[in-house]
């Protein structure tokens, strides 16, 4: 019964955020007519790839009951230590660039997955260390220089600019084709594989996991590996997005956007329950409100405003959820 209950809520909460994405799109229409054109649809296609990407990784890591804000440090030394190769080696074929940013990035996720499950530091403490200590990282690696946009390889931008399918003057970059592909394997890996569903049972109740013998230190440390091979990788996309890389601004307060994303799409803060459809679901909703905040003239300054408020939003329905749920189990 708890289960069922659990997946019901979890459905409710996608409706929701499906709902609520429509909501804006209608409002952001009411103001201005032409919101949906090929200019604004190409802008959200291009915006939420790399939310995407990271958030996939981010997702897995607070189904276990575990945060990781540094991803976006992460994101910038992965970014500045490709870029760099890039300008010294023109040659570098940029699929092994895009191989070399994950590995980077898996580097950095297994130093927190390590200092969470076998120093014991809480999550939350562990990666605000290595946040500072990673962006710091990234500006030693460069001496503080900008990777400029000649240092990045034209084969690698056109990720951004070009994709294998163009509908009606909407280019499906192959940066979503990237993104869907870390989707879709997400996906797969958690409904099908038993670290997958061990990670959501961690997360329903760690102890219970640990005395029916799950391995919880070892998936707590490959979730953190995991989600910083992701954020590595997307350091790499960002590249392709921007075609520069500066150490203090590439990825900086990313973080944010990404918790943002995932707990909007329905994935409990808590741990043991969310979805790769609804991580989806969240980066869309971020994707539009970013573009609808700039179509209509809105300071980005208002933008985190708009962020933390929908996290607090959706940190009051799970609040809500969770009393509701307990109901249910108590009643069953």
């Amino acid at each position: 019964m708890q289960a069922s209950a659990v997946r019901r809520l979890v459905t409710l909460r996608e409706v929701g955020t499906a709902a609520l994405l429509v909501g804006v799109v209608a409002a952001a229409m009411v103001k201005n007519p032409h919101f949906l054109d090929v200019k604004n649809l190409n802008s959200i296609l291009l915006w939420i790839p790399l939310l995407v990407v990271v958030g996939m990784g981010q997702m897995m890591v607070i189904l276990t009951r575990g945060i990781d804000v540094s991803v976006g440090s992460t994101m910038g030394v992965s970014g500045i230590v490709v870029g760099m190769l890039f300008r010294d080696h023109p040659n570098l074929n940029i699929y092994v660039g895009a191989a070399i940013g994950f590995a980077i990035g898996t580097v950095l996720g297994a130093i927190n997955g390590g200092l969470i499950s076998w120093a014991k530091i809480p999550p939350i403490i562990a990666t605000l260390g290595t946040l500072s200590a990673y962006r710091g990282l990234a500006f030693i690696i460069c001496k503080g220089e900008q990777i400029d946009s000649n240092n990045i390889p034209e084969s690698l931008t056109n990720w951004a600019l070009y994709g294998p399918l163009t509908i009606k003057g909407v280019t499906f970059n192959w940066l979503i084709i990237w993104a869907l592909a870390t989707a879709l394997l997400t996906a797969y890996f958690l409904k099908t594989s038993r670290t997958g569903r061990a990670i959501y049972s961690i997360g329903s109740h760690p102890e219970a996991a640990r005395l029916r013998g799950l391995p919880v230190n070892k998936v707590t440390f490959l979730v953190y590996s995991v989600c910083g091979g992701l954020a590595g990788l997307a350091g790499v996309l960002y590249a392709s997005r921007y075609g520069f890389v500066n150490p203090g601004t590439a990825g900086s307060g990313f973080e944010l956007t990404v918790i943002a994303a995932v707990v909007i799409g329905g994935t409990n803060v808590l741990g043991g329950s969310g979805t790769v459809v609804g991580v989806l679901l969240g980066s869309l909703l971020l994707g539009t409100i970013n573009v609808a905040l700039a179509v209509l003239g809105i300071d980005a300054a208002w933008q985190m405003l708009v962020y933390g408020l929908v996290i607090l939003i959706a940190l009051t329905i799970d609040s809500y959820l969770q009393r509701l749920l307990g109901k249910l189990a108590v009643s069953s």
